[in-house]
C-alpha cells in the first residue's frame, strides 16, 4: 500500500505592520479594519501584485458548478494569481487545479499559522516561490470558527485588487460581503448564471468565463 506523503513543517514569519513588507493599506482598509501583524508562510512579495480574490459559498448548483471548473482553469491558463481561503468544497477544488499551473497563489486559513502543518502537496509551489500561506490570526488561533472564517474573508478582500465571487447563496455572509466590496468601490464580478441573479441586481459584474478572463486580463 502506497504512504501519504507527510505534512510539511514550517516556521511562520511575522511581518509588522511598521516593516516595508507589511502589505500598504492593510491598516486603513475599510472592509478589513486594523491589524498590526501578518504572519507568513512562503513568498509573501506575491501580495505586491494584488491577486484576484476568490470566493464561494458552501453550497453551490450544479449548474454553477461546471462553470466554476472551467473559470479556474481558464484562471491558471490565463496565469492570473488568486488568493482565497480556499475553504469551501469548490474553493478547494479550485485550489487543486491552480496549484498545477504556473502562477502565484494565496491562501489565507481562518486560523493562526503559526504551527500549523501544510499539505505535502504545497511544498512544489512553495520551493518555486509561488505560494504564500498568509493569516492576521495568533497562534492560540489554531482551529477556524465561523468568526475568523468572516475575518479571514475581509482579509482576502483587502489584499485584492478585484475579487471574483463564483456563487453566493443569498442572504449568507459572502453575500453581504459582496454588497459591501460594491459599496466601497471594489471591483466584484461573478459568473453570469441565473443562480447569481441576485448578487448582479447589487451591482456585483456578471460575465461568461471566457469574457470574466479577458476583463480582468484587461485591468
Amino acid at each position: 500500500m502506497r504512504r501519504a506523503a507527510k505534512a510539511i513543517s514550517l516556521s511562520a514569519r511575522v511581518v509588522e505592520s511598521t516593516s516595508p513588507a507589511f502589505p500598504p493599506g492593510l491598516q486603513k482598509d475599510v472592509l478589513l479594519g486594523c491589524y498590526s501583524q501578518l504572519w507568513a508562510l512562503g513568498t509573501l512579495e506575491i501580495l505586491k501584485a494584488r491577486p484576484l480574490g476568490f470566493f464561494c459559498s458552501a453550497k453551490c448548483p450544479g449548474n454553477v458548478i461546471v462553470q466554476i471548473y472551467d473559470l479556474a482553469r481558464a484562471l491558471r491558463d490565463a496565469r492570473i494569481a488568486v488568493i482565497s481561503g480556499f475553504h469551501s468544497s469548490m474553493e478547494k477544488e479550485c485550489l487543486e487545479l491552480l496549484r498545477r499551473g504556473t502562477a502565484p497563489v494565496v491562501i489565507c486559513p481562518a486560523r493562526g499559522i503559526e504551527r500549523m502543518r501544510l499539505p505535502a502537496a504545497w511544498r512544489t509551489p512553495l520551493d518555486e516561490g509561488r505560494l504564500l500561506v498568509c493569516s492576521p490570526f495568533t497562534t492560540p488561533y489554531r482551529r477556524p470558527t465561523a468568526s475568523l472564517a468572516e475575518q479571514r474573508n475581509r482579509l482576502v478582500a483587502a489584499l485584492a485588487d478585484a475579487v471574483v465571487i463564483a456563487h453566493a447563496s443569498p442572504g449568507s455572509k459572502i453575500a453581504r460581503l459582496s454588497a459591501e466590496m460594491v459599496a466601497s468601490g471594489k471591483r466584484v464580478y461573478t459568473l453570469n448564471l441565473p443562480e447569481n441573479g441576485d448578487m448582479i441586481q447589487h451591482g456585483v459584474k456578471g460575465y461568461a468565463v471566457p469574457d470574466l478572463v479577458d476583463c480582468l486580463l484587461r485591468q
